[in-house]
This record gives structure tokens, C-alpha cells and sequence, in this order.
């Protein structure tokens, strides 16, 4: 017997067990940071996050940085993922240093030290999380 045999009537719909689509405009996200030098001055708009959308699994974002902006180094557990949106600017990896610029993906461990200065014009790139909220990702900074 299958769980819509068993569980529930033959006029129920299915479809509303199933997850819901869900749209993020990031001209309507707040733009946040910029105010704790711990992080340097890069600011974001979160577009999924559980507890801001009905969404799970993932947080994603947008990281905006102006003409020099910094992120400066930190970690943290869950592995994370840039991809370039306009602008450009160099992310180092446990010392390594990776160009970023539009349509260039870069791949960050679990754990790895990171951080990124932008170029001249400043840097616009999306982030994504493996975790259900931003808050669940815990910033261990170097200079801390």
C-alpha cells in the first residue's frame, strides 16, 4: 500500500506535499554588512535562507564589494561556492590566490582559509551554503 493509499483520501492533492518553487528578486533583498571591520566591507543581500524563505538545504547570496572592498580572511565548516557576477577581484585560498571575475565558479573546502580584495571597479559575486540559514555558518576570522 503506498502512503497516498493509506494516508490520505483519493480527493487530496498530492502536489501540496511536494516542495513549493520559490523566487528571489535581489533588486527587492536588503543589502547587509558593512558595518563589522571583522568582516572588512563587503556587503550582501541573502535571496534563499529557511529563515527568510520557504526554502531548505541551501543559502544563497550575493556579495558586493566596492572598488578595493575586502572580505578578509576567515573559515568556516561548510564548503561554499562563488560564482562571478560583474567586476573583478582575487579570492586566496589557504594562500593560493584565484582570479574571480563574471562567469568564473570557484570551489572553497570546508574549513579553508579565504578571503577576497576587489579590483578598481569593485566586485559583485553570488555565494552559496550547503545549510539551511546564513546564522548556521560560523566566521572563524585569522585576525580574531
Amino acid at each position: 500500500m503506498s502512503l497516498s493509499e493509506s494516508t490520505f483520501p483519493d480527493s487530496f492533492p498530492m502536489a501540496a506535499l511536494l516542495p513549493m518553487a520559490v523566487v528571489a528578486n535581489a533588486d527587492c533583498a536588503p543589502l547587509e554588512g558593512g558595518e563589522d571591520p571583522a568582516f572588512g566591507s563587503v556587503r550582501w543581500k541573502t535571496l534563499f535562507c529557511a529563515d527568510r524563505t520557504a526554502t531548505s538545504g541551501m543559502v544563497m547570496g550575493i556579495a558586493e564589494f566596492g572598488p578595493e572592498g575586502t572580505l578578509l580572511p576567515h573559515r568556516h565548516g561548510p564548503a561554499e561556492i562563488y560564482f562571478g557576477l560583474s567586476g573583478s577581484g582575487t579570492t586566496t585560498i589557504d594562500g593560493i590566490a584565484h582570479e574571480i571575475a563574471p562567469n568564473v565558479a570557484i570551489f572553497i573546502p570546508a574549513d579553508a582559509e579565504h578571503g577576497t580584495v576587489a579590483g578598481p571597479e569593485g566586485l559583485r559575486f553570488l555565494y552559496v551554503f550547503p545549510q539551511d540559514r546564513f546564522s548556521d555558518v560560523h566566521y572563524r576570522f585569522s585576525g580574531a
